[in-house]
C-alpha cells in the first residue's frame, strides 16, 4: 500500500531526548551495561503520601472519567499553590489539569496560534516548543543568546527577532537546558517587549522549585501588566518526583483557557481520574522532600560539572537551576552531535546533543544529573576513559 503521509509530520522528527533514553533501553535489552544522562527523569521514589492518596483512590472506585478540566480539588490546591508560593491570583476555574506539561502546551499551542502566526523562543530551547508550533502550522523564530554571555536576554536581541506576525512568546525558566535562571534584567527585558508589542506569553516554570546558590524564580503572570497575556505552565514530574503520573497544569486568563478547553477535551478527555488524587496529596501535603532532593542535585551538579570540565576540551558550567549540566565540548574539535555518537558507540553513556535544543548549542552536549551519584561517577569514568584514548 502507498501511503502519503500528512506534511505537518513530515516537518519534525521524534523528540531526541526520548530518542536517547530510546537507543539506551535498547542497548540495555541486548546486555550492555548503559548509563542513561540523556532524560530528565528523577531517581527518587514517588513520596508514600502520594502513592497511597492514589491508591486509595483506585480502592475506593476513583476509575472512571472526571472532569475535564481536571478534579476540583486539584483545581482548587493548584489555585491555592499559585496564590501561595507565585503570587498569581487565579480562579480554579481558569486552570486545565493535563496527563503532563507536554500536553498543556501542546492544546494551548494548538488553541491559540496556527498558519500566519510566529512563535519567538529563545535558543537553546526545550526540544518540543518548534516541533509542536509546526504541527500548528505557526512559525518559530529563534532569540539566539551567546553561550559566552552566559545566555543572557536582552530587550534589543528579543526586539531584533520580532516580526509582523510574532503572537507568542514562550520562556523557560530555570531553563533546560542551560540551567539559566531569569534576572530581574531579563525578567524587565521580557515583560517590557511583551507588552509594549501585545504579545502573548507562555512561561514554562516546570522546574521552578529546583534552584541552587540563592537563586529565585519569579513568575512572569505576577508581574504588572502580565496577568492578563500570560499562561502558567507547570506540572508534579520534576519536583515530586512524578514523571510517570503524567500530572501538568495550564493556567492564565479565562478566555484563553476556554479555547485550550476545545483542543484538552478532543484530545485527551481528561488526566488520569486517580492519579489526580496523588496530586492533591502532593501539593497539600508535606513539602520538604523537595528540599533533601534538591539537596542531593545540589551535589550531584557539583560532582558532573566538575568532572567533565576536568576532561581535556571540555567545559562545563555550573546550571543555576533544574536538574542538566550543559557542556561546551567545542575543545575536543568535535560537534555535540559527535560526542554523543561517540560515548553511546565507545562507552554506553547517553546524552543529548546540544543541536537538539537549537542552533547556538550545536558544541554542546547535555546531561542530566537527576541519577545516583554512583552512575555519575561511572559515566565521568568511561566519558574521560575515551577522551584518554
Amino acid at each position: 500500500m502507498t501511503f502519503r503521509f500528512a506534511e505537518r509530520v513530515q516537518a519534525i522528527q521524534p523528540s531526541p531526548t526520548l530518542a536517547v533514553s530510546d537507543r539506551a533501553r535498547a542497548l540495555r535489552q541486548q546486555g550492555f551495561d548503559v548509563v542513561d544522562l540523556g532524560g530528565g527523569d528523577p531517581d527518587f521514589a514517588t513520596p508514600k503520601h502520594i502513592c497511597d492518596a492514589a491508591a486509595e483512590a483506585l480502592a475506593r472506585g476513583e476509575t472512571h472519567y472526571v472532569a475535564g478540566a481536571g478534579i476540583p480539588p486539584l483545581r482548587e490546591a493548584i489555585a491555592r499553590k499559585l496564590r501561595e508560593d507565585n503570587g498569581i491570583d487565579v480562579d480554579p476555574a481558569a486552570i486545565i489539569v493535563t496527563p503532563g506539561g507536554k500536553s498543556a502546551l501542546f492544546s494551548a499551542i494548538l488553541a491559540l496560534v496556527g498558519p500566519g502566526d510566529d512563535i519567538l523562543v529563545f535558543d537553546p530551547a526545550w526540544v518540543s516548543y518548534e516541533p509542536i508550533a509546526t504541527v500548528a502550522g505557526a512559525g518559530t523564530v529563534h532569540v539566539p543568546l551567546d553561550p559566552a554571555d552566559n545566555y543572557r536576554m536582552t530587550r534589543e536581541a528579543i526586539e531584533a527577532c520580532l516580526t509582523r506576525q510574532t503572537k507568542l512568546m514562550i520562556v523557560n525558566s530555570p531553563n533546560n537546558p542551560t540551567g539559566r535562571v531569569l534576572t530581574t534584567e531579563e525578567l524587565d527585558a521580557i515583560t517590557t517587549v511583551a507588552i509594549e508589542h501585545d504579545l502573548l506569553v507562555f512561561s514554562d516554570e516546570i522546574y521552578e522549585k529546583i534552584l541552587y546558590d540563592g537563586h529565585r524564580h519569579v513568575s512572569l503572570a505576577a508581574l504588572p501588566g502580565m496577568a492578563e497575556r500570560t499562561l502558567t505552565f507547570n506540572g508534579l514530574s520534576k519536583a515530586y518526583a512524578m514523571t510517570g503520573w503524567r500530572l501538568g497544569f495550564i493556567a492564565g486568563p479565562l478566555a484563553l483557557i476556554k479555547q485550550i478547553m476545545k483542543i484538552h477535551s478532543h484530545s485527551v478527555t481528561c488526566a488520569t481520574s486517580f492519579a489526580q488524587y496523588g496530586g492533591v496529596a502532593a501539593l497539600t501535603g508535606p513539602q520538604e522532600f523537595i528540599g533533601t532532593m534538591v539537596e542531593a542535585w545540589d551535589r550531584r551538579r557539583h560532582l558532573i560539572t566538575s568532572g567533565l570540565s576536568a576532561i581535556p576540551g571540555i567545559h562545563c558550567p555550573l546550571p543555576e537551576g533544574a536538574f542538566y549540566a550543559f557542556a561546551d565540548v567545542s575543545g575536543t574539535g568535535m560537534s555535540g552531535q559527535q560526542v554523543a555518537k561517540l560515548l553511546i558507540d565507545e562507552a554506553q553513556v547517553g546524552v543529548t546533543p546540544g543541536d537538539a535544543f537549537g542552533t547556538v548549542s550545536a558544541n554542546h552536549i547535555r546531561l542530566s544529573f537527576a541519577n545516583s551519584d554512583e552512575l555519575i561517577r561511572k559515566a565521568l569514568e568511561r566519558i574521560a576513559a575515551v577522551f584518554r584514548g
